[in-house]
Formats: C-alpha cells, structure tokens, sequence
C-alpha cells in the first residue's frame, strides 16, 4: 500500500472519487424520475465547480512555480474551461431530454480524462514536495470551504487535519 498523499493531492483525489461516484448515481437513475437525477446533476455541477476554481485559485498557480513542464497545467485549464461550458448548458434545465442526459455522460468522459491526467501525470511529478503541499492542501480546504458556504452547500468534507505531515512525524505520531 502506497503512503497516503500529500493534504493538498489527498483532497483533490477525494474531490474526484466524490464525483466519479456522482456519475455513477446519474447512470444508474437514467430510466427513474426526472427530479432525482437533476437533483444529482446539480450535485455534480456544484461539486466540479468548487474543486476547478480551487485548483485555479490556489493549486495551478503553485504548480506553474514548481513544475519543470507546465504544458499539462495549461491542458487542465484549458479542459475547466470546456467543462464549465458544459456545467453552463446543465444546470439550469428544468426537464431532461435526451440532449441533457448526452451532456452529462460528455461531462462525465471529459472529467475521466481530466482527473486521469492529473493522477497519473502532474500528482507523481509534484508528490515529493510533501511539506509545500500539506499547507497548500489547509489553504485548499478553507478555500473550498469558504466556496461551499457560497454556494449554500452542506459541507460533505471529511474533516480537515489540523497539523501537517512533518508535524506529524516530528511528534512521533
């Protein structure tokens, strides 16, 4: 078993499992009420939403100071912008057709793309700098929170670890 991430990677990682899982809420209520899968499309437009302008906010900016290659971090923005595109079309519908089911699956294999890039190429290139990231992973947290309390969300995050790793071990613990 691999050693846990750092705080800032860790958050990301669970943003993206939350919203796999999402999708994978929608597609199984694709022949079940309306209501209930606009409800979850919602979710997921939120969720997306407050994780891409943390990452624009706050992880980006420190990936262009800290990586040799920033090609991919200009890729991820380039693909936000396209999926808040997306996310613009998906929010607002009162009645799901054909077309707003066929958005939401287009969301859900462009975010599989995206977060595949990001776990597989950028996450490995910046894992090591493990002290940096645990406090940009506290500012990432209060950055989220600050967008979720905007957005009138309940807070669904685990709770925020309080000390950083190198804390941690300095401590023994």
């Amino acid at each position: 078993m691999p050693k846990s991430l750092p705080l800032a990677l860790e958050m990301l990682s669970s943003d993206h499992r939350k919203v796999e899982d999402l999708f994978e809420q929608f597609e199984e209520m694709k022949e079940e009420e309306d209501a209930s899968r606009i409800v979850i499309a919602q979710r997921i437009c939120s969720e997306l939403t407050i994780h891409a302008q943390v990452e624009e906010d706050l992880f980006y900016p420190w990936l262009r100071e800290n990586m040799d290659d920033t090609e991919l971090v200009a890729e991820a923005a380039v693909e936000h912008a396209t999926a808040k595109q997306l996310i613009a079309e998906i929010m607002p519908v009162g009645e799901p057709d054909e077309e707003y089911d066929a958005k939401v699956k287009v969301l859900s294999e462009y975010i599989k793309h995206h977060v595949k890039e990001e776990e597989n190429e950028i996450f490995p290139d910046v894992a090591s700098e493990e002290e940096e990231l645990d406090e940009l992973g506290q500012e990432m947290f209060a950055r989220k929170a600050e967008l979720m309390a905007e957005m009138g969300m309940e807070d669904e995050m685990p709770a925020r670890r309080e000390r950083s790793r190198s804390d941690r071990e300095a401590r023994g613990s």
